[in-house]
């Protein structure tokens, strides 16, 4: 009864508007904006599923890796041939990318054939489809008379699933469409293809790339617009692809750049997730299928399922008397009546209504106006739901894009392919105008591939060796700064001989080793008020340090050196800083007080006393006039009593590296090296006073000016006697040496290890010839090196498109802070864009990669010759002490050290690796050498 009502009532409707009817019929098919965007959601959670290695294996959108990391800038060039297999036709092209005659520049130039594939070759055997391709491979290059004698490079268009492990190797995870050869799946498809070629003999290729269609489409679109970074294919299947941030990317290693991803959305649903959307039809074509259960988002949408949905569709309104009078043909209800093709032909703008009645009567039928107009509407309600779902897919990977890259709004170019979208007469234009409506804050265009998934093959395989060329002469030019063991191992050695000749007074050394005249570290029994003063860069520091019982309290300001006072006269030097330390005891409220001072002077000064420095040579960006030569503890002095509103005693004149010795010592007693890894670079350590020739001739020739009899140093050795300050050339007393290590090389013993771009840095620096290690490890010199790098890449055409600006023209425009930004491993890609874009550098994807790539390996360089020289001072203490294993600590300072993301853990590997009988425990100077100046005036107090 329940079955005669329902003809009843539908016979009732039957005189109404023929298009209400079939969207009450069809409602579950009209999807609204809520349900693609619920729709968009799930499929965005799905991609999410199939790129994380956990949850891959559970995962309906497959999301494979194409090994495609970027898209076409432009400059690619080369003679290709492509094989494309993917449909019931397979072609075989030469693809000539801006080469030969008549070609315009950056242009495409194609020849092709195309063969038929007959169907006992989709389901026979896998090796008698392959056979088949090569044998039109070499068919088709007889026929064209490319040359068999040479080497020809072939990219390979394979439009089936495939989980690639590399550009050129896939394995076959299932066929889809009418193909089923045998013994292909879970194979290596491109091995396959080489094989075939290997047995029909006479032709030499070099399988470059396998692509699927999807990813050649965005290819063959990006070569015009580069803002082309997706691909669509609407036609016999469906399926999208992107440029996926790799570090997303769980199954291919690396984390830097991008990848395009294959989505495999035609699986989308395969769990259940599209249950509720579902209509009846889409069981019956699933049921049909030659794969129930599997491709589900596909087979709601793409042209080899669109046609039969509809006939489906139609079927089921004619048997309930809806249609034809409720008249059913045999070919109505023969499958493939109705195919997609017709879908199309009975939605043109002006003959839709003409060519629907012409396909209706073909089945054998005799439609009325309204029968046309009904199956018309029908035919547009499955073509539009299958755009909706088409959009609502496109809105879930830009939504990802978007989210990747941290944008608010961007602009976005989709290519497209497919038969659906080519043939289809108001496919486009839905599909445009849902994306744009589900994404408002996105602009997105769409391009329509003109020469299909060949011509993407073959720049696939054009931008793969582009890529390869640009590596290799990266590579060439970053290779210098790669240092093997054996090259640490002789900087090691060299150190050392550094600072064993810097200890004789005989013989030149660019490593000074400048006594300090401080002979111990602090017991932590130091007590009262000093006043530290902290010159060494742009800044200067001014400090009140109070040491208790409990921990030492610290108060400062900090003052700006002007360029212009850096590099005046001495006078003005010292009166500016005299003028700080007035201000700094007015603040507070000290001026009255003479309190002892120490005064780190982070320059090379040859030291006679504790109280004494002679500058021997301004470093960094200092030349200030009339100071080289001259006491700066008495420059000091003299400015003070110029300024004549307060006095200092100043007990200590310190570099900063003792300083940060001495403050690290106050902490952990083990500290008997100090490391600064800043502006400059530097080491000082304890060394044996026994060691240094210097103190020792000094000593005995101050003795016998006194008239000390000779002889009685070796008769006081005889009796034992090891009373301090009486025994200068042997026993346990030790000095801290300030290596000044940064002057090795100024001898040209590290010229084996210097690049070109070292040489040019130190030939624009304010003192050439000075200083040749610490401009190959400190922050003052790493940009600069870094930007000399970036121009000479740029002029070989290797970034930013070969285009030189101005700001890549500026010395010193590239600080060492941009290194440790860019070389942060929390630092996307995008961001290290915006920093180049601040420097007025407008880069690529690709380009970023590079420039962080240029980073770290100066960075990395630098952070090795560091760890050989700390290596070499080490094992010196080590051996001094006659140790077979040494425990020391040494105290850190300086802004490369503490801010770079690897820079100290390199060093410490070095160090490791090259004194390996020492455990070497670096500790950061929480207060810098400022507290440790303060530390030497009151260890100085304390031995008075």
């Amino acid at each position: 009864m329940l079955a005669v009502h329902l003809v009843a009532f539908y016979f009732s409707k039957l005189q109404e508007d023929p298009t209400k009817k079939v969207d009450r019929f069809l409602h579950a098919m009209r999807l609204h904006d809520s349900q693609l965007t619920d729709i968009s959601a799930r499929l965005q959670a799905e991609m999410k599923k199939g790129l994380l290695s956990d949850s891959y294996a559970a995962a309906t959108v497959k999301m494979l890796p194409t090994h495609i990391h970027s898209t076409p800038d432009g400059t690619e060039k080369g003679q290709f041939l492509v094989l494309d297999l993917g449909g019931s036709q397979f072609k075989v092209l030469q693809v000539k990318v801006r080469e030969g005659m008549g070609v315009r520049r950056g242009g495409v130039q194609m020849e092709e054939k195309t063969y038929p594939m007959p169907k006992e070759l989709l389901i026979g055997k896998g090796t008698e489809l392959f056979d088949h391709v090569a044998e039109s491979l070499k068919g088709f290059m007889h026929e064209k008379n490319i040359s068999l004698e040479k080497r020809h490079p072939l990219a390979f268009t394979f439009s089936f699933p495939c989980e690639q492990s590399a550009l050129d190797k896939g394995s076959l995870l299932s066929w889809s469409k009418n193909y089923r050869a045998r013994g292909i799946q879970g194979k290596d498809v491109v091995q396959s293809l080489r094989e075939a070629i290997d047995r029909s003999g006479g032709v030499d290729v070099e399988v470059l790339a396998m692509v699927n269609d999807t990813a050649a489409t965005m290819m063959t679109c990006g070569f015009d617009d580069k803002y082309c970074e997706v691909g669509l294919i609407i036609g016999t299947g469906t399926n999208a692809c992107y440029m996926e941030e790799l570090s997303h990317v769980d199954l291919v290693e690396g984390d830097e750049g991008r990848m395009c991803v294959n989505t495999e959305w035609g699986g989308f649903g395969d769990d259940g997730a599209l249950k509720e959307f579902i209509t009846e039809f889409d069981e019956y074509v699933d049921a049909a299928s030659h794969n129930p259960g599997k491709q589900i988002f596909e087979k709601m949408v793409s042209g080899m399922y669109l046609g039969e949905l509809v006939r489906l569709v139609v079927l089921k309104m004619a048997k309930l008397g809806l249609l034809f009078d409720g008249h059913v043909s045999d070919a109505l209800r023969a499958k493939g009546g109705i195919t997609t093709a017709h879908v199309a032909a009975m939605e043109e703008y002006y003959h839709g209504l003409k060519n629907t009645r012409n396909i209706l009567m073909q089945l054998d039928l005799s439609p009325s106006s309204d029968d046309c107009v009904a199956v018309q509407h029908v035919s547009t309600i499955v073509s539009f739901r299958s755009s909706n779902l088409v959009a609502a897919g496109l809105a879930a990977i830009l939504t990802r894009i978007k989210q990747n890259r941290n944008l608010r709004t961007f602009r976005i170019t989709v290519g497209v392919d497919g038969t659906v979208y080519k043939t289809h007469p108001q496919y486009p234009k839905r599909l445009h105008k849902v994306v744009r409506r589900l994404h408002p804050d996105c602009s997105v265009r769409f391009v329509q591939s003109e020469s299909g998934s060949s011509k993407g093959a073959a720049l696939v395989a054009a931008v793969a060796q582009r890529l390869a060329s640009r590596r290799r002469q990266v590579d060439a030019t970053l290779s210098p700064f790669r240092l093997s063991p054996e090259q640490l191992q002789l900087v090691k050695t060299r150190m050392r001989a550094g600072l064993e000749a810097g200890l004789k007074t005989k013989g030149p050394s660019a490593v000074k080793m400048l006594p300090s005249y401080v002979y111990r570290t602090p017991d932590g029994t130091e007590q009262g008020k000093y006043i530290a003063l902290d010159l060494g860069g742009t800044n200067f520091r001014a400090l009140l340090v109070k040491f208790r019982k409990q921990r030492p309290r610290l108060y400062h300001k900090i003052y700006t050196i002007p360029l212009e006072i850096m590099q005046g006269t001495g006078e003005e030097l010292f009166d500016h800083l005299a003028q700080c330390v007035g201000d700094f005891l007015d603040n507070m409220g000290m001026k009255n007080a003479r309190l002892p001072a120490g005064f780190t002077f982070s320059f090379p000064c040859e030291q006679t006393a504790i109280d004494t420095g002679i500058l021997m040579n301004w470093t960094k960006s200092y030349k200030a006039t009339d100071c080289e030569g001259h006491d700066v503890a008495n420059m000091l002095r003299e400015a003070i009593k110029r300024h004549n509103e307060f006095d200092l005693d100043i007990v200590a004149v310190v570099n900063d590296t003792v300083g940060t010795m001495m403050s690290c010592a106050y902490e952990d007693p083990q500290c008997e090296v100090g490391l600064i890894a800043g502006t400059g670079s530097n080491v000082c350590y304890m060394e044996e006073v026994k060691n240094i020739e210097k103190i020792v001739q000094k000593k005995d020739r101050t003795e016998r000016e006194e008239g000390r009899p000779e002889g009685e140093e070796e008769e006081e050795k005889e009796q034992g006697d090891r009373t301090e300050g009486k025994k200068m050339d042997g026993g346990d007393e030790k000095m801290c040496i300030n290596t000044e290590w940064g002057g090795l090389g100024d001898d040209g013993s590290l010229d084996d290890i210097i690049t070109p771009y070292d040489i040019e840095v130190n030939q624009s620096s304010v003192h050439p010839g000075e200083q040749r290690f610490e401009k190959l490890t400190s922050g003052m010199y790493l940009g600069e090196i870094v930007r000399q790098v970036l121009l000479d890449l740029t002029r070989g055409g290797l970034l930013f498109r070969g285009r030189v600006t101005e700001a890549l023209k500026t010395p010193d425009i590239f600080q060492t802070k941009f290194l440790s930004q860019i070389e942060s491993d929390r630092l996307a890609l995008l961001q290290v864009r915006s920093i180049l874009q601040q420097l007025g550098l407008e880069s690529t994807c690709d380009d970023s990669i590079i420039v962080k790539e240029v980073c770290g390996a100066v960075s990395h360089r630098a952070a090795q010759l560091c760890g050989a020289g700390m290596a070499a001072v080490v094992d010196k203490i080590r051996e001094n002490r006659g140790l077979d294993h040494l425990n020391i600590t040494v105290g850190v300072d300086g802004a490369l050290y503490k801010l770079h993301p690897h820079f100290s853990g390199v060093l410490q590997e070095t160090t490791r690796d090259l004194a390996p009988q020492c455990n070497v425990t670096f500790l950061p100077s929480e207060e810098g050498s400022g507290k440790g100046a303060a530390l030497i005036a009151a260890v100085a107090l304390q031995k008075q």
